[in-house]
């Protein structure tokens, strides 16, 4: 018996001495790869680390060397170098891409007609030409040698699209010298340039000269000689407003500007001082009365407040209003007798015609263009117009018309006769002053 207890046991020993190196060498295998990935997760870790400092380092290092390059001034920043072609690519891409992307959305108004086009090409001729050219002009030498060249305006009418347009002639294009408009809420004169543009490609030197009337322009036909009345015209008319206005002071017919022809001369010259000092707001006016002085704004408001100011003004937009009974007879009822419900007063209070004296800064509405007149109400109302300081005022008439009661008394006013001309003389800035 104790020699099979022996036996067992025996057995067992051998079993346990069998088994004691596989599990040893089991454990040592495993520590063997617990220690090889921790072994790859500290170099991976050491390999991020070598990255990040040779990235902090490389930033670094091309901080300190652009710091270098622009402390130094060894970049020339001279025009007459012109940029590297791949700059100019560059730039030209990252703008076209810019203003792509800014006009997504952008709703484009009606754009036909000749009064709207020729609104932009008089300004163009003004503010444009001398850098761009122009059918009539070739561009100036001084301008060509800006970096970047003012392009050539023929070409963009058709490679951009209105919306696009629109946006370079409003906002401008920094580093480049293009402005601005003046006048940041007058986005009906930024339209009338984009609508300008687009036909400025199909337009010969005497098409240009048809729609900007430039006095100047070389072996051209001076537009202003059939339109220039017998009496003297001061220098200031010749040189800037007769290109817009006429020197007859009837705004060339169509609408696109203003009568002056007979307008009272104080209204004129506060008008004047308003635009120049930028309280009345024009991305086209004010460029042309700033450079006045007082004794131009004086020559000029005498001058045109003594002219004929010809007979009603009523353009092609308005002949379905004129063939309206009803919206005639509102525009009669809006203008004699005022719309007391809607607490608005008669126009003719303030503006005539009539006898009775009136403040002499109140404009005459009467045979003024029913265009020109519908789009000041717009205005007036939208807070986009400003003035003399009675501007406020028309703010709140404005405000309480809807678009149906503007176009009409718009069109009632412009079909009434305009005053007769008076004689010039000291221009009266107080008191009351009557129509004849």
């Amino acid at each position: 018996m104790m020699r099979g207890r022996l036996g067992a046991a025996l057995r067992v020993a051998l079993v346990l001495i069998a088994l004691a190196p596989r599990s040893r060498g089991a454990t040592t295998s495993l520590d063997h790869a617990s220690l090889a990935d921790q072994s790859a997760g500290q170099q991976w870790a050491m390999r991020k680390k070598a990255w990040l400092a040779g990235g902090v380092a490389t930033v670094v290092l091309a901080a300190i060397a652009g710091a270098i390059v622009f402390v130094s001034g060894i970049v020339p920043i001279k025009a007459s170098s012109g940029h590297w072609a791949i700059t100019a690519w560059l730039l030209d891409v990252a703008k076209q891409r810019s203003v792509s992307t800014h006009t997504i959305g952008t709703r484009v108004p009606p754009l036909e007609g000749a009064a709207l086009a020729m609104k932009g090409a008089a300004h163009f001729e003004f503010g444009c030409a001398p850098c761009h050219g122009s059918p009539v002009l070739q561009q100036p030498t001084i301008a060509s040698r800006m970096t970047p060249t003012p392009p050539d305006l023929r070409q963009a009418g058709s490679t951009f699209e209105p919306a696009e347009l629109f946006y370079i002639v409003k906002h401008g294009i920094k580093f480049t010298g293009m402005p601005a408009w003046p006048a940041h809420t007058r986005d009906d004169e930024v339209w009338a340039m984009v609508a300008f543009l687009r036909r400025l490609p199909s337009l010969d030197a005497r098409g240009y000269v048809e729609l900007a009337a430039p006095h100047d322009a070389a072996d051209m036909p001076d537009p202003l000689e059939s339109l220039t009345p017998p009496r003297s015209v001061p220098d200031a008319i010749r040189e800037s407003c007769a290109r817009c206005h006429g020197a007859d002071g009837l705004g060339r017919g169509t609408g696109a500007f203003p009568k002056l022809a007979g307008q009272r001369p104080a209204y004129l010259l506060a008008s004047l001082e308003a635009y120049a000092r930028g309280q009345r707001h024009s991305g086209i006016m004010q460029p042309a009365a700033a450079p006045l002085d007082r004794d131009e704004m004086r020559q000029i408001a005498e001058y045109y407040s003594g002219l004929d100011g010809g007979g009603s003004a009523l353009g092609s937009l308005h002949a379905e209003t004129r063939a309206d009974t009803g919206a005639e007879d509102l525009g009669r009822r809006i203008a004699t007798r005022g719309l007391p419900d809607q607490l608005i007063p008669p126009c003719i209070e303030c503006h005539g015609p009539g006898e009775q004296p009136r403040n002499p800064h109140y404009p005459r509405l009467a045979g003024q263009y029913a265009e020109y007149l519908e789009l000041q109400l717009r205005l007036f109302k939208a807070g986009q117009r400003g003035g003399t300081s009675y501007a406020s005022i028309m703010h709140k008439v404005a405000s309480r018309l809807s678009e149906d009661q503007m176009q009409a008394v718009a069109s009632y006013l412009a079909s009434t006769a305009p005053p007769v001309a008076r004689p010039t003389g000291e221009i009266r800035t107080s008191g009351a002053d009557a129509d004849r």
